[in-house]
């Protein structure tokens, strides 16, 4: 049965959502654990590993008692794991919100329609852009989300060219984000004012309050 597969999860925690459209909402965050990539600025390395197999139904009844409509599945690497479309469909089914933060080298398109996809595209500066999976940008949906981690100016440039030779603006959101440490938000801020890019910046709001920690 569905709810009796099982998913190895790295820590379900109560936070509020640091990124996307959806900043600011108090969300479950469900952080599976596993990753093929390998990003320069990855603040999730502790997930590559660690975690405990639970089946779906004992997931489900870990998020119960807080008082959210919304969910983040997220990683690592939430695809990685096969089963891992089944807890989508089974939180959709539960009729949360559910958003999905994937790092674009695993396949979406079966992902539950009804789910929110938040897809990285990987820049130049994360080390893992000739690793992306393209296609996947046939799949999106009107409402999910783009997001770009720019690590230097040149990633922006990067950036800026992809965006347009996908023909990606005015069809999805999308988010430009300074790797934590690596990148002054006042900077990007002020290319994307100069280059007048229909983007929206995005600081992580969770680092921001409470540091770079797991459980945020």
């Amino acid at each position: 049965m569905l709810l009796d597969k099982l998913i190895k999860i790295n820590e379900i925690f109560f936070s509020l959502q640091g990124e996307s459209s959806r900043i600011g909402l108090p969300t479950v965050f469900i952080r599976l654990t596993g990753c093929p990539m390998r990003c320069t600025y990855c603040d999730t390395a502790y997930a590559f590993n660690d975690g405990k197999n639970y089946p779906i139904a004992t997931i489900l009844d870990n998020v119960a008692p807080h008082n959210t409509a919304y969910i983040t599945v997220t990683g690592g690497e939430p695809l990685a794991q096969k089963n891992c479309l089944e807890l989508l469909t089974a939180l959709c089914d539960k009729n949360y919100k559910v958003s999905l933060e994937t790092g674009g080298a695993q396949p979406i398109q079966e992902v539950d329609q009804r789910v929110k996809v938040i897809l990285d595209i990987k820049t130049p500066g994360s080390g893992e852009h000739k690793n992306y999976y393209w296609p996947n940008l046939d799949y999106l949906k009107p409402d999910d989300e783009i997001k770009l981690v720019i690590t230097d100016y040149a990633d922006f440039m990067w950036a800026k060219d992809v965006i347009h030779e996908k023909a990606l603006v005015g069809k999805y959101d999308i988010l430009f984000s300074p790797s934590f440490e690596q990148v002054k938000s006042q900077d990007l801020a002020e290319w994307i004012l100069r280059d007048q890019l229909p983007v929206r910046l995005q600081l992580q709001m969770h680092k921001i309050l409470w540091g770079q920690k797991p459980g945020v």
